[in-house]
């Protein structure tokens, strides 16, 4: 019997762990409609379903080779929305890598990957949605895997 109570009380700890885990969710994002001109400073803004601190989060664009330069990021008007500063970019491929902790201390990390167009037009950004989001079941590519 005090197994079973055992068992009982641990399916429940685990059971809670799973629905506590998923925190600081991006739920929009500014390259979804608006892309990065090539050659010229930007800013991207992202928003998360909680409050994030910033003081304890990172943000990194992330280059071919796998190479890792941290941004400056700010917050925005409104709880769970920061922006990220995009130095001028080169047309090819990037990423922005993401660990970011929630203002319950829940630590995200993701990735949300897009295209620098040479001559970036009114024309549909590419940008694939961030792995935890929902928004797309498929794998995401790694930068050195895009040709």
């Amino acid at each position: 019997m005090k197994s079973l109570f055992q068992l009982i009380i641990l399916c429940l700890a685990l059971g809670q762990a799973n629905t506590v885990a998923a925190h600081a969710v991006v739920t929009d994002y500014s390259l979804k409609i608006k892309p990065i001109q090539a050659n010229r400073q930007d800013q991207v803004e992202l928003t998360f379903n909680s409050q994030i601190e910033l003081g304890l989060s990172q943000v990194f664009l992330v280059r071919k080779g796998d190479k890792h330069e941290p941004l400056h990021v700010v917050n925005g008007s409104q709880q769970g929305h920061i922006i990220v500063e995009i130095p001028a970019l080169e047309p090819g491929d990037y990423a922005l890598r993401f660990k970011v902790f929630a203002a319950d201390g829940h630590l995200t990390e993701d990735v949300i990957h897009f295209t620098v167009n040479p001559a970036a037009t009114g024309a549909a950004p590419s940008a694939t949605p961030p792995l935890n989001s929902g928004l797309s079941t498929e794998p995401l590519p790694t930068l050195d895997k895009v040709k």
